[in-house]
């Protein structure tokens, strides 16, 4: 079970956290959350839209870290095959830093505010 990792006081922490649900499927944590039922730690890849669309709402913004990264990793260089390569430089594209998947200070903060909160709370309208 992964530690949460928080900034506190500057210093990375790292706190183990008794789960409610413990689950190696993103997509299966993310629905937890948005249902309500759990509190997550879920990656800007994941939650950007939903906090952006209101869903989520951001929590511990003074904590947060940038601790978390994602990864990519393969075998030797060496006689690497071009597919990999492909690959590799087509996550490298789609992943260092897209806009769609990083959310600023600024909308985190927007998101957690009060404000945010009401108005994701409140329900859809039709429009006549």
């Amino acid at each position: 079970m992964l530690p949460w990792y928080l900034n506190i006081d500057g210093q990375l922490v790292h706190r183990h956290v008794s789960p409610t649900l413990s689950t190696n499927d993103t997509e299966l944590e993310v629905q937890a959350v948005l249902a309500g039922q759990v509190i997550g730690q879920v990656a800007n890849l994941v939650a950007a839209t939903h906090i952006r669309e209101g869903r989520l709402v951001p929590l511990l913004l003074e904590h947060m870290t940038d601790h978390i990264g994602v990864h990519v990793y393969y075998g030797s260089r060496e006689a690497q095959p071009k597919r990999v390569r492909a690959f590799i430089d087509l996550a490298l594209e789609r992943l260092l830093d897209p806009p769609q998947y990083v959310l600023t200070r600024k909308e985190l903060v927007a998101a957690a505010s009060p404000l945010a909160r009401h108005k994701a709370k409140r329900p859809a309208r039709a429009i006549r």
